[in-house]
């Protein structure tokens, strides 16, 4: 049921025209993808999604759309070869990541277990050999820092000159 609401939410935030709409399929699409990590009992993971995506990005789109004051508006028809060109990219990331499953052997390892103690987690955190979480919080805050930029670039008002 998760997997279905993130599917469906997904789908209709990018084939919606209304951009508040797109906005709020968009926030449970991602409530959905926090909800599978809970269900996989990856809490910090499902903590974090909530915390930055849900809580941060949705909330600025959100509050960039109000302030254009384009909530009830409807974004235009997209051209033929837009349409196009995302089905093919959405394939062909789709495919891209059905061969990294085929590829994949998925054969049970022993790991050994930390003690989740917050020097532990800092460190695995903030660590740049192997292991280390360094890279990914990286590309988490240029993320952010696009979608900052982003909503800036929606909620800037364009000046009649007349």
């Amino acid at each position: 049921m998760l997997a279905a609401l993130t599917l469906i939410s997904a789908l209709l935030a990018v084939t919606t025209r209304q951009i508040f709409r797109a906005a709020i399929f968009l926030l449970f699409s991602l409530i959905g993808v926090a909800g599978l990590y809970f269900w996989l009992q990856y809490e910090f993971i499902a903590a974090v999604q909530i915390v930055v995506y849900v809580g941060g990005i949705t909330v600025l789109i959100i509050f960039s759309i109000f302030l254009t004051q384009q909530a009830g508006e409807k974004m235009p028809k997209q051209q033929i070869g837009r349409q196009v060109f995302s089905a093919l990219a959405a394939f062909c990331g789709f495919a891209l990541i059905m061969l990294q499953l085929y590829k994949h052997s998925f054969t049970a390892t022993t790991v050994t277990v930390l003690e989740p103690t917050v020097v532990n987690i800092g460190n695995g955190m903030l660590g740049v050999e192997q292991g280390g979480y360094a890279l990914p919080f990286e590309i988490v805050s240029i993320l952010l820092l696009a979608a900052l930029i982003g909503c800036i670039v929606i909620a800037l008002k364009e000046k009649n000159i007349e």
